[in-house]
């Protein structure tokens, strides 16, 4: 019986915990249809007119377009740079090996305001010595995505390789394999879960930034976030929810689809 009543206990409290988490994410789909202009409970009716007006907003798609092609190519450039360091990281014998996982690590721990003024300000002195625009350029953008996708790559992977069984690498080398064929035929498919993990929470982690994006996006370019946080300052109706909505699909759709494929409870 009292056995009984722990197992109910704990069934409980993880359906609280899954409440709790998932509670905001169903409020901003359920405002998201609310009918009236200025959000109160309980609802006058509903309706999917602000989706509509997400569609008819310009600055919403451009941001949406320029979110995609910022993260889709960030994700390129910092999974294979993420990739090979955390093989590094986990195969070579580097001097200070604790240090440098620290700072591959360490833009996780840095809040993303700090990181976007630190990064605005290199970006001023970098100027001087290359005579040329940085900042709130496309290239700028993008090169500041990238050190986003780095650590979560060195993260996953790491994790990856720690429950990798060396086995089949041994096999591979003692019937004459060179490292690199033992690695690119034996090692790589075998990472092939946290490669991809990598690649979608690098993609997620770039496309839904805006405390880095806002200090060093440019006139005349828009990210989504940043395209969200203009509309709140004029407008503050179930708009903003519609649009979130959205990310919140594509997100869940984007993990689902990696998980049918690749098992994601694996490595994170």
């Amino acid at each position: 019986m009292a056995v009984r009543g722990a197992r109910m206990l704990f069934g409980a409290s993880v359906a609280g915990a899954y409440a709790l988490v998932l509670a905001p994410v169903l409020a901003v789909v359920v405002i998201s249809v609310f009918r009236q202009e200025i959000v109160s409970f309980p609802p006058e009716g509903f309706t999917l007119r602000w989706y509509a007006n997400a569609w008819d907003k310009r600055e919403f798609a451009r941001g949406f377009i320029t979110s995609l092609q910022v993260a889709l190519v960030a994700t390129a450039i910092g999974v294979p740079f993420g990739t090979a360091a955390a093989y590094a990281l986990a195969r070579a014998r580097l001097p200070a090996k604790g240090a440098l996982n620290t700072l591959l690590l360490g833009p996780l721990a840095v809040p993303g305001v700090v990181a976007g003024t630190a990064l605005y300000l290199f970006y001023v002195r970098a100027e001087f010595w290359v005579d040329d625009d940085i900042k709130g350029t496309t290239l700028g953008l993008v090169a500041a995505h990238v050190l986003l996708t780095i650590p979560w790559t060195v993260r996953l992977v790491s994790a990856a390789l720690a429950g990798l069984d060396r086995s089949a690498e041994e096999a591979a080398a003692n019937l004459g394999a060179r490292p690199f064929t033992v690695f690119r035929r034996v090692t790589l498919p075998m990472l092939r879960p946290g490669v991809v993990a990598a690649c979608l929470f690098s993609f997620i982690q770039s496309f839904e930034n805006l405390e880095l994006t806002l200090l060093l996006v440019g006139p005349g370019r828009i990210t989504l976030p940043v395209a969200m946080l203009n509309y709140l300052e004029f407008r503050v109706d179930p708009t903003l929810a519609a649009v979130a909505t959205v990310q919140i699909l594509l997100v869940g759709a984007l993990m689902l689809i990696t998980d049918r494929f690749v098992s994601l409870s694996r490595v994170v």
